[in-house]
């Protein structure tokens, strides 16, 4: 019970508007991706798997947002989030989501 109550409030907290604005990458792909991703595992995941893809979420959104303080690696991060698009697509459609 205690994991759901911090998936949840994991969640509650990469979801709130002005958070999650101060948390963008920076590069329209990126933040689409993520944007999307994060529905689906609000919206679709059962919450016994959320915190697993919850962890996924915030650690790309860390990594990329360092990577994007560097402009020479904007075309770069575009790749990798459509790519990483592609992916989820593809391996959460049975979930129902919509990339």
């Amino acid at each position: 019970m205690k994991l759901l109550s911090s998936t949840a409030s994991l969640l509650t907290l990469l979801l709130t508007p002005s958070l999650a604005a101060a948390q963008e990458v920076g590069i329209p792909a990126c933040d689409d991706f993520i944007a999307k991703y994060e529905a689906c595992v609000t919206g679709k995941i059962p919450a016994a798997s959320q915190a697993e893809f919850a962890n996924a979420l915030t650690q790309w959104r860390t990594e990329w947002k360092k990577l994007a303080a560097d402009p020479n690696n904007n075309m770069i991060l575009t790749g990798i989030c459509n790519q990483m698009q592609a992916q989820s697509k593809a391996s959460l459609s049975p979930f129902g989501c919509a990339f």
